[in-house]
């Protein structure tokens, strides 16, 4: 995938939250071979001694980093961490988050935009966590977004795409705009489905990190995004509601 005119070497991001030990955390992006792995600032701040350490740790990984701006919930919040960020990873790339309902972790989508407008003026390469409507995207772009990060389902959840309609229908608005599905993903099946609806990269985090087996599963979402791109590349055949003969009655014996 194609970032604001940097080539990213696989169409997987990975998290890098939760893990149960830092050597869980680098198995795992080993095992994913991720484009790109996402650091919150709050994490890297957390304790000078162990803030530091998780931060030698990413960059000893040797893949792209993608700050983040997760648990802020106001603009200023938000534009306050990314300029934070700039400074403490040395990268213009930031994924914004701006959350403006608890229970879904649900992005304002309002702050969201002017958040967008104040950081792309200041130079940043926004990485937008919004939602599948068409209004906001186009929004987003106006404001200076050159990539979208529409939500699959809530942050955590696991129930993969809630909405495909209207995934699909965001997809074939903005056919030239790369675009990420972010939050929701809770399956390697799920991958499959985003990349089949012609969605570019997937961001996953919870899914890997809290599976039984991280460093399988982290493999498992490589093998998947191999598939689904696979697969979309072939043209899937379409649904129908009838069944089809596979077998030709053409020249069939007679009795």
């Amino acid at each position: 995938m194609l970032a604001y005119g940097t080539e990213l070497s696989s169409p997987l991001m990975l998290g890098t939250a939760l893990y149960d030990s830092p050597a869980i955390l680098a198995e795992s992006v080993r095992a994913a071979q991720p484009g790109a792995v996402t650091v919150s600032l709050r994490r890297e701040s957390a304790g000078l001694q162990a803030g530091q350490a998780f931060w030698e740790l990413v960059r000893s990984l040797k893949v792209p980093v993608l700050p983040n701006t997760a648990g802020c919930h106001t603009v200023r919040e938000a534009v306050t961490t990314a300029q934070m960020a700039r400074e403490v990873f040395d990268t213009d790339w930031i994924k914004l988050e701006v959350i403006g309902q608890g229970d879904l972790l649900q992005p304002d989508v309002f702050s969201l935009v002017e958040a967008a407008r104040i950081l792309t003026e200041e130079g940043f390469k926004v990485f937008p966590y919004t939602t599948e409507g068409l209004v906001v995207a186009e929004r987003l772009l106006r404001a200076g977004c050159e990539l979208l990060m529409p939500w699959g389902a809530p942050i955590g959840s696991g129930r993969g795409l809630n909405n495909p309609f209207g995934l699909r229908a965001l997809r074939a608005h903005f056919p030239d705009v790369p675009m990420v599905i972010d939050a929701g993903i809770g399956r390697p099946s799920h991958a499959v489905m985003a990349f089949e609806l012609g969605y570019d990269a997937i961001l996953i985090n919870t899914a890997v990190a809290k599976a039984g087996d991280p460093v399988v599963m982290a493999e498992a979402f490589r093998l998947a995004c191999d598939v689904g791109c696979l697969s979309r590349r072939a043209d899937p055949m379409d649904e129908r509601d009838m069944a089809v003969p596979s077998t030709p009655t053409l020249g069939k014996a007679s009795f």
